[in-house]
C-alpha cells in the first residue's frame, strides 16, 4: 500500500451525521468536488471507507524515476 491516493468529495457532508464531518475535515476536504492527494495508510483508508459514500478515490501511480 505504498504510494498516494486522490481523494475527491462528490456529495455534499449537509446533514450527514457529525462523525462523517469530521473525518471529512480530517481528510483536508471542505468544500464540494475538491481534491486532496495523501499517502496510502491503513488509517486513511479506514476514514475513506467511513465516508466512502460521500468520496471518489482514485490510486496515483505517478513514480518519479
Amino acid at each position: 500500500m505504498a504510494g498516494k491516493l486522490n481523494i475527491t468529495m462528490v456529495k455534499s457532508m449537509i446533514g450527514r451525521p457529525e462523525k462523517h464531518r469530521k473525518v471529512l475535515r480530517g481528510l483536508g476536504l471542505r468544500k464540494l468536488n475538491k481534491t486532496v492527494q495523501l499517502e496510502d495508510t491503513p488509517s486513511i483508508r479506514g476514514m475513506i471507507h467511513t465516508v466512502s459514500h460521500l468520496v471518489k478515490v482514485e490510486e496515483n501511480n505517478d513514480e518519479i524515476k
